[in-house]
């Protein structure tokens, strides 16, 4: 699993689900006598829940008149991100026990979390910086009030039972809206909060975000960027964990699951390369023959790369090659490709740059047909941050073009 690079502290997510929903219901109904109703708390709780998120936004986010109170602004800036964290909170929670929209609570809800990913309640509290008791008991209470384990015992540690794992998927997708409300509210007042974390493949990292990111900073000097590298599988699982914004890279044709969707930014072909001084660097023609006779670098398996290098050799009289080295490192191609008589299978794009310094050479192969998309993957409600909406803008559309 890919580790997530710490979040800052969402100052919105300081304040407890309880007036968070009050200040939803006064958004709904223009009375905090009403919204105390629907709550089940008093009015004076009600005051002091807006007075408090009203101080840590650091904005006004209410109008008020005598006969009703108005969310301006950036009152419906942060009820929209409220809404939607609630929007993926509510149903899990329901699925456990009604009872949980009113009991449960944010460092109950973190501590699950914790136990989820660690399955282990000692390496939980550690995660959190709490005490093991005080994670154990968090979790208890939320079984207490759904009346039933949410967790099972094996051999290799904690496991979450179905619903609490789609508990503690909503939460965290609940928390990264608050997160994001922050950022959202920094916009006004032109300060600028929040992070954009990449999911980041081979192409991505050598052609896509160098350039991208260059761009970006001439609008945001300051705002953090994280790369997150890795198989392309843990990059789509953080990616659905809410670990990283987006993915850019080779889209995959169906896409891989129904909870996202796929952008295409421009279609990339694949090229076969040798380094300056193979045997075959410098010839007109190469044959299927020649290109069985050398060991190869090549994608791993499961790879759009790597299904069209299969492609190249589903004819060949002796089929494919034998000696082969699985990599998605460029460099560890180019340095295999400079010391010995390995050929290599890659991107088009991602050797462009190799290719034009003379680190390595494009074989005249045919392999036109091998053309895909390449792109960003996103969740499918994905809601982003102007500077997230920004950077995607940013990202580059090349024209089409050989070797």
């Amino acid at each position: 699993m890919i580790s997530s690079p710490i979040p800052p502290e969402s100052k919105i997510q300081q304040h407890s689900l309880r007036h968070l929903r009050a200040f939803l219901a006064v958004i709904d109904t223009g009375s905090i006598t009403r919204a105390a109703e629907l709550c089940f708390v008093s009015q004076p709780a009600v005051t002091q829940a807006l007075s408090k998120i009203e101080k840590t936004a650091g904005l006004m986010l209410f109008s008020r008149t005598p006969q009703r109170i108005f969310a301006n602004s950036a009152g419906q800036i942060l009820a929209r991100r409220v809404e939607r964290a609630f929007g993926y909170l509510d149903p899990a929670l329901s699925e456990l026990s009604p009872r949980l929209l009113i009991t449960a609570t944010t460092s109950q809800l973190k501590a699950l979390i914790a136990v989820r990913e660690t399955e282990n309640f000692t390496l939980a509290a550690r995660q959190l910086g709490l005490s093991q008791p005080a994670v154990y008991r968090a979790v208890s209470q939320l079984e207490d009030v759904a009346a039933r384990p949410l967790f099972e015992r094996t051999p290799y540690g904690l496991v979450a039972t179905r619903p609490a794992q789609g508990l503690a998927q909503a939460a965290r997708l609940a928390f990264l809206e608050l997160e994001q409300a922050d950022a959202d509210l920094a916009e006004l007042t032109t300060a600028e909060i929040g992070r954009i974390v990449v999911g980041a493949t081979p192409l991505a990292k050598s052609y896509l975000l160098p350039k991208a990111i260059a761009s970006f900073r001439r609008f945001r000097p300051n705002l953090p960027i994280h790369i997150q590298e890795g198989p392309y599988g843990d990059l789509l699982a953080a990616l659905r964990r809410g670990d990283i914004d987006f993915l850019l890279g080779a889209l995959r044709d169906p896409p891989p699951i129904g909870d996202v969707e796929q952008k295409v930014l421009f279609h990339d072909t694949i090229v076969l390369v040798s380094g300056c001084h193979h045997p075959l660097a410098g010839r007109r023609e190469i044959s299927i023959e020649d290109l069985t006779s050398f060991p190869w670098v090549v994608a791993q398996k499961g790879t759009p790369i790597r299904r069209y290098f299969d492609q190249i050799f589903s004819d060949a009289k002796g089929g494919a090659p034998k000696n082969i080295v699985e990599t998605g490192s460029l460099i560890l191609m180019r340095e295999l490709l400079d010391t010995c008589e390995y050929l290599g299978c890659t991107s088009r794009l991602q050797a462009e740059a190799e290719i034009a310094r003379g680190l390595m050479q494009a074989l005249p192969f045919d392999m036109s047909k091998t053309s895909r998309p390449i792109g960003v993957t996103l969740r499918k409600d994905w809601l982003p941050t102007a500077a997230q909406k920004t950077f995607l803008e940013l990202l580059p559309t090349p024209p089409e073009r050989r070797l």
